[in-house]
């Protein structure tokens, strides 16, 4: 006969189950510690399963993964696989990039694009990412893009400026002493 999963948890165990729903930043661990937690206030391991749109199998796994790691064991493993190419070095360049103006770095523009940035780095690193992953990269590092204000103030004459303010006063002093009339047609006399 099979053996009985025991729920209970001690008050210790649930005070960390709740620090982790609340305050853990990774997603899947606050997941799963709901669902230890939901298992410990007696709903059954179906009704638990179906709330947390997962199998049976994968919440028997959370809560033997709980019992064995504790709260680090409810954390994603990590993925086997080729590892990215964007490895520590690769990371630091790009951040040294990015605090720096491409004026700085002898660039003609003035404007990171991803694109710029993505050749920058390759040249640089000599590892080739391509546009997609470098913003994958970007978003994680918490980076985002803001589109440039431009501000042409130091283009503008301040003599020329004055001048046009001066105008612009005397044109509105003028308008009201002008009749005024809603057709630009008038009758002759």
């Amino acid at each position: 006969m099979a053996e009985r999963l025991i729920y209970q948890k001690t008050d210790e165990e649930i005070k960390i189950l709740e620090q982790a729903i609340r305050h853990d930043e990774r997603p899947e661990v606050r997941q799963r510690a709901t669902a230890i937690r939901m298992l410990h206030l007696e709903s059954h391991p179906t009704e638990v399963a179906k709330v947390m749109a997962v199998s049976l199998p994968t919440l028997y796994n959370w809560h033997a993964r709980w019992k064995k790691n504790g709260l680090e064991g409810l954390a994603n493993r990590p993925k086997s696989g080729r590892p990215g190419k964007a490895d520590e070095a690769y990371c630091r360049v790009l951040e040294e990039t990015i605090a720096k103006e491409p004026p700085e770095l002898g660039y003609a523009f003035t404007i990171w694009t991803v694109k710029r940035l993505r050749n920058h780095l390759e040249r640089q690193t000599g590892i080739n990412l391509s546009e997609s992953r470098l913003r994958v990269l970007l978003r994680k590092k918490k980076y985002r893009y803001r589109r440039p204000k431009h501000d042409l103030h130091h283009l503008q004459d301040p003599e020329a400026k004055e001048q046009a303010r001066e105008l612009l006063e005397e044109l509105k002093k003028g308008a009201s002493k002008t009749i005024s009339s809603s057709s630009l047609w008038t009758k002759r006399p």
